[in-house]
């Protein structure tokens, strides 16, 4: 059998590698053992911030439509109660931007909770 050295093959991977890294500050940048690791950690946050950001994102629309649901005079947990009896099935971002953006339909869907 034939031996094969990868170097080749490392070398792409090294190259791809660092291309990731590009960017990053000092050695990790350039050295690949550097670059590795932090990558690794990298793509770990990245992962992991992008369901933090979901979770984020529903909290500032909770916020929203509690602050325009109490200015109409109804806590928000009284008005997703009242959302869900009255089968209206519209999600916290549809009601954040109402909120926002059209309050005269928020008031009119508060109504029609209440």
């Amino acid at each position: 059998m034939v031996r094969v050295k990868k170097g080749k093959a490392a070398r792409k991977h090294r190259k791809h590698l660092l291309a990731h890294a590009k960017g990053f500050r000092w050695g990790r940048k350039s050295k690949f053992r550097l670059a590795k690791e932090a990558l690794r950690h990298a793509w770990e946050y990245a992962y992991r911030d992008r369901r933090t950001k979901k979770r984020d994102r529903r909290q500032l629309w909770q916020i929203q439509i509690n602050a325009a649901c109490r200015q109409q005079g109804i806590s928000y947990s009284r008005f997703i109660y009242g959302l869900k009896k009255n089968k209206i099935e519209l999600d916290r971002k549809i009601l954040s931007s109402l909120a926002q953006k059209n309050p005269e339909i928020f008031q009119k869907i508060v109504e029609k909770v209440k």
